[in-house]
């Protein structure tokens, strides 16, 4: 099995990379997905963060109200800081189930944003970043996903800096420039990561 570390920045096109790997046939951990089915209603991990940060941030129909969530955390370290130690154990744990599932042979990618902010990148056999620029990445999160700028910006200056990302990258994906030019470039990556599960 080879363990898969791919991270990059908001806005960056992590998840269509993450989208043409599984077409190809890695088996995919995803994070962020994990994140929310650890905070579903019923949960220990919603109970645990409606106990740190108190029973607003619950929609009416009992479900966490993210984006109220968001704009507390994106905006004070400290408050991330108590939402990651809940959060982080839970989707670590639920990660490794799906881990051991995957077969012998399987080249599984672990989708993890905070993949160097959080010093995981030991934790793989080997790193993919997906690199943009950040004049890119704001671009993107206005406007493909209706964010403000102001909120957008926030979000980039919570994650690491693209140079602290590169630090830790084994290959770099590029894609500051349009889709058609990353598939090619995410299938040579695929190449590379079969080559080295094959060793």
């Amino acid at each position: 099995m080879l363990k898969v570390g791919l991270t990059g920045g908001i806005g960056a096109g992590k998840s269509e990379v993450s989208r043409l790997l599984v077409s190809y046939g890695a088996v995919l951990i995803d994070a962020d997905r994990i994140a929310r089915e650890v905070v579903e209603p019923g949960t220990p991990g919603l109970a645990a963060v409606v106990e740190a940060f108190g029973p607003d941030i619950l929609s009416a129909d009992g479900t966490l109200d993210r984006p109220k969530l968001g704009a507390i955390v994106f905006s004070d370290p400290d408050r991330l800081a108590v939402l990651n130690k809940i959060v982080h154990p839970l989707v670590g744990a639920r990660s490794a189930e799906l881990e051991s599932a995957a077969g012998p042979d399987a080249v599984v990618v672990h989708d993890v944003p905070l993949l160097t902010e959080n010093g995981l990148a030991a934790l793989y056999d080997l790193v993919v970043v997906v690199d943009a620029t950040p004049e890119t990445q704001l671009d993107r999160l206005v406007r493909l996903r209706g964010m403000k700028p102001e909120e957008a910006r926030a979000r980039m200056a919570a994650q690491a800096d693209r140079a602290q990302r590169l630090t830790v990258a084994d290959l770099v994906v590029d894609n500051d420039g349009p889709l058609e030019a990353l598939e090619p470039q995410v299938r040579k990556v695929w190449t590379e990561l079969v080559d080295r599960a094959g060793q």
